[in-house]
């Protein structure tokens, strides 16, 4: 296989388990304000992803380090040209680090109060936002000849790019709530399981509308694997919201984890050749080829990689295995 196909296919899988495995935990972030009246219920909702969402979010770090060593000039327009956004994905995602650990630091209601509302906001902007950057890339923005971009702030604030920032949030959100459907015990879980029932009809009708948005936001007609995806995206989601209604939990997330990662990979089909599209002239698009690294710098990506990507991926499997007990609201049980 071409190394350049290769690494696009790398950073894509990358993006698409960032959105997965950072997701649920976007969605309990969000959801901490709703899912109960009780400190304890709220401080169960943080012990399920303690343990895990720090080694979530390296999967961002890994897919913009392979996006920046694989396609440097992808990364250079990219990042340059949705600074804003970007930058205030970064100080979300710090925020909400920070509320996670600082949140049961006092015993004080109105500390709690203010922590509790930064997990909120700060778990709601990286996947609204995100969602808007990588509609963007598809669409299109202003790039010149020189691959730079050109637009403005408010360029990326089109309808199509909206629809992807709020369908990538409510995948977040249901997730979050299925993901604490089958980490907790008790109220949390009731209220969890209550919470999903509500969103699964919205946010099937975002995905449908989004998919079908997509493969029609193509310059040319969508590649089979674009429609493939874009097909098995919302029919996974569909049988994840059957499952749910006949209390199968561990099913309806699985099937939303599976609609979340080929949604990711419709995206990036529907992109490819292309990384980003130019709004100002198709031919000033970046590719896979034009905006890529040397093939001796891919090579030796490759085989540093081939290395390293095992063991991640095994310890992040037996972190999820040492860590995989329900949740009570028990104040004994409770480490956050």
């Amino acid at each position: 296989m071409d190394l350049n196909v290769l690494w696009f296919i790398l950073v894509a899988v990358l993006y698409a388990g960032f959105f997965v495995l950072e997701g649920f935990d976007f969605g309990v972030g969000i959801l901490l304000p709703f899912i109960g009246k009780k400190d304890e219920e709220k401080r169960a909702a943080i012990n399920t992803i303690g343990p895990v969402w720090d080694a979530n979010e390296v999967w961002l770090v890994l897919a913009a380090g392979a996006t920046f060593a694989a396609f440097p000039q992808w990364y250079a327009t990219l990042f340059a040209g949705f600074y804003l956004p970007l930058l205030v994905i970064l100080v979300a995602l710090i925020l909400r680090g920070v509320s996670f650990e600082f949140r049961s630091k006092l015993v004080s209601v109105k500390w709690r109060a203010l922590w509790d509302a930064t997990a909120f906001i700060g778990s709601l902007l990286p996947p609204l936002l995100l969602g808007i950057a990588f509609a963007n890339m598809l669409k299109g923005v202003p790039i010149d000849a020189n691959m730079d971009y050109t637009g403005g702030f408010f360029n990326l604030f089109n309808l199509y790019a909206l629809l992807g920032g709020l369908t990538f949030l409510g995948l977040s959100t249901l997730l979050g709530a299925l993901f604490l459907n089958i980490k907790t015990a008790g109220s949390v879980r009731e209220n969890a399981e209550e919470i999903a029932a509500r969103l699964w009809i919205p946010v099937l009708v975002l995905l449908l509308v989004f998919v079908v948005w997509t493969l029609m936001s193509t310059s040319a007609a969508p590649s089979f694997l674009a429609i493939a995806f874009g097909v098995i995206s919302p029919a996974c989601a569909v049988a994840g919201f059957l499952a749910a209604r006949v209390k199968r939990n561990g099913w309806a997330f699985g099937l939303l984890v599976v609609a979340i990662a080929t949604n990711v990979a419709s995206i990036f089909a529907s992109l490819f050749p292309n990384v980003m599209v130019s709004s100002t002239d198709p031919a000033y698009s970046l590719t896979i080829f034009n905006a890529a690294s040397s093939a001796y710098t891919l090579t030796v990506m490759s085989i540093v990689t081939a290395i390293f990507l095992p063991i991640v991926l095994a310890y992040q499997a037996w972190n999820y295995w040492v860590f995989r007990k329900r949740i009570s609201a028990k104040v004994e049980d409770l480490h956050y």
